[in-house]
């Protein structure tokens, strides 16, 4: 008897979250979008470290070049760039003279600079090939740069947005479930006004009216996203607080703010997970939405919504056609691979599921 006592101390219970990390695990599709979520954090992350090439760098005589495209250039001393050094295409290498450099430009003219204005006289460090893998865009800057660092531009105002949305909506959300009368009233009227406007039509005005930028780009977003999540929050907020050990809790003196915070809220988690991942990923449409209509981040910042903008007119010429489509595929993947992720961790947190 004493043994069996013994062992039963061992045994632990698990929670919800640990059952539902374990049928997480098993969504194959689930967690390929978790996998490809985090690439893209760390590309992100070390864009610095990993992009080819200073994303708003300029080769003009390199502009709209195809994919796999190399150009040589030379090297020159610079003092405006953060790298220390310009780039001067060339056509063709000629000869090394007199502490000079000859070369034949793309007017097929020849010119000569002197080697003090290189970054070295080793003509193996100041003569070198670029190779664009993805091309180049129409101001010769290239494209695979400005995709790594476009993934930064998306996905911190898809985080940050939603992370205000979230706020927003649990706030609210909390307060028209808990206190229902006139403060539901009132809430569920803003609610409703906000829910009237086409979504991206309302980012665009706030957009408007706070002007081009970054933030002014994840604060209209956010402003507009909270209608769901409060909506959800409010009805589990209804069912939760008439239940036993709320009442118990309300008996033994709990103020409203711990009741919210401590006991309701932590319950409605998991609806407001699943809401938020759907979230992300259209606040990163709206920001490419924003970024297209130019009313979102602005140049030269890269933006794969911006990129499309200058691309697409490419595609109705008929030539260089990855100038929109390789952001345009960023952009799938991104929501693909958020979606993928959400609809995995809604089967995770369904209490229906057994296995």
């Amino acid at each position: 008897m004493k043994a069996e006592i013994t062992g039963n101390k061992n045994i632990q219970g698990k929670s919800l979250w640990y059952y539902s990390w374990k049928r997480l695990k098993k969504n194959k599709l689930a967690m390929a979008g978790l996998v490809i979520i985090f690439i893209m954090i760390f590309i992100a992350l070390l864009a610095d470290v990993i992009s080819p090439y200073n994303p708003n760098d300029q080769i003009l005589e390199f502009a709209t070049k195809p994919v796999n495209f190399e150009g040589t250039v030379l090297l020159k001393k610079s003092d405006n760039n953060e790298s220390g050094f310009d780039y001067l295409p060339i056509n063709n290498f000629l000869r090394e003279e007199n502490d000079s450099v000859y070369y034949e430009d793309f007017n097929r003219t020849e010119r000569s600079i002197n080697t003090n204005e290189l970054i070295s006289p080793d003509r193996n460090e100041y003569l070198t090939r670029l190779n664009f893998l993805l091309g180049t865009d129409r101001f010769g800057r290239d494209v695979l740069s400005r995709l790594i660092y476009g993934s930064r531009v998306s996905l911190s105002v898809g985080l940050i947005s939603e992370s205000i949305a979230i706020i927003i909506g649990l706030i609210l959300g909390a307060l028209a479930g808990y206190f229902r009368g006139a403060a539901d009233k009132g809430i569920m009227w803003l609610i409703n006004v906000v829910w009237a406007f086409p979504s991206i039509l309302f980012v665009i005005a706030i957009s408007v009216v706070l002007g081009k930028g970054f933030w002014q780009a994840f604060v209209a977003i956010g402003l507009t996203a909270w209608v769901d999540i409060a909506r959800i929050v409010r009805g589990q907020f209804f069912s939760l607080r008439e239940m036993e050990y709320i009442e118990a809790t309300k008996a033994m003196g709990a103020n409203p703010a711990r009741v919210i915070i401590r006991h309701i809220l932590p319950n409605c988690l998991g609806p407001v997970i699943i809401t938020g991942t759907v979230g992300l990923a259209n606040a990163i449409i709206f920001e490419a939405s924003l970024s297209f209509l130019g009313l979102g981040v602005q140049p030269p910042t890269a933006s794969w919504g911006q990129m499309i903008f200058d691309g697409y007119k490419y595609i109705i010429a008929g030539t260089n056609w990855g100038l929109a489509l390789f952001p345009s595929l960023a952009i799938m993947i991104a929501v693909f691979s958020v979606n993928l992720f959400g609809d995995g961790i809604r089967d995770a947190l369904d209490p229906k599921l057994t296995k």
